[in-house]
């Protein structure tokens, strides 16, 4: 097993590998992203489908030469149903925080319009940066070191990791950083250890994205996604509404990522509690 071979390696061979294994899945991931520059919207599927492809085929074959085995995160059968709960959770959780903060008065939204090609286009493209970052935090961080370690330890440092991540975005600050490592880092990483397939994560992080940045039209860590369907202006403490950097620095998202953050371990313990 993967994880009683993670354990028998020495320390320092461990971190080694650990830190090849990150630094690759970075490297790849940018590398396929920046395709994305200059670049029409109705390119994005097409784009998307290639850099998808490419980033997990590639995270497959590295588990199966580093770890012998082919990844069990990555079954075709768990594709589709587990893919489609991640998006509606993501979708629930960016509509629960939305709609929390227009109903404590501190947000309007307005109808702005509608392009399929275009939503479409942009949908696909945050398919793309949901795929390369659960690969690298999920997919290898945490993975790797909850099989070292431990579940907790794994949650910690991936989520930490996460949110430094996002230090360097627009209009971001410490306070969104923490943030996002307590709402999202933690959130992603129950998720996967629940579903034990990337395919969970993968789909909360892309509608995360697509609902709060092109139906909302708020900002998505920090940065402007365009083709918004609505138009939400936000007229109220940063601390709820989050500001220029968008919904994920608004307390609300803290408390509501916790609570689904909960109810995914709770889950996990319930199912190996006998």
């Amino acid at each position: 097993m993967a994880t009683a071979r993670s354990k028998k390696r020495p320390l320092w061979i461990w971190i080694l590998l650990f830190i090849v294994a990150v630094f690759l899945s970075i490297i790849g991931y940018g590398l396929l992203i920046s395709g994305y520059q200059g670049a029409d919207y109705y390119a994005y599927p097409g784009l998307t489908v290639v850099a998808a492809t490419i980033i997990l085929g590639l995270y497959a074959l590295f588990v199966r030469w580093m770890e012998r085995h082919w990844p069990a995160d990555l079954s075709l059968g768990r594709l589709v149903p587990h893919t489609l709960l991640g998006i509606l959770v993501g979708f629930i959780f960016m509509v629960l925080v939305v709609s929390t903060i227009v109903a404590m008065g501190y947000a309007t939204v307005t109808w702005r319009g509608f392009s399929v090609e275009k939503q479409f286009s942009v949908f696909m493209m945050f398919l793309a940066v949901a795929v390369g970052e659960e690969m690298i935090f999920r997919g290898v961080i945490f993975r790797w070191i909850d099989e070292r370690w431990n579940t907790w330890v794994a949650l910690l440092i991936s989520a930490i990791l996460f949110g430094w991540m996002h230090i360097s975005n627009d209009n971001a600050t410490w306070w969104s950083s923490l943030a996002i490592a307590v709402e999202a880092g933690l959130l992603l990483g129950a998720a996967y250890k629940w579903s034990g397939s990337l395919w969970v994560p993968i789909g909360i992080h892309w509608a995360w994205n697509y609902t709060q940045g092109n139906i909302f039209g708020l900002a998505v860590s920090g940065s402007e996604a365009g083709e918004n369907m609505l138009t939400t202006i936000v007229n109220g403490p940063d601390i709820i509404t989050g500001g220029a950097f968008g919904p994920e620095a608004s307390i609300i998202s803290v408390i509501l990522g916790t609570f689904f953050t909960i109810v995914f371990l709770a889950n996990c313990y319930r199912r190996t509690t006998p």
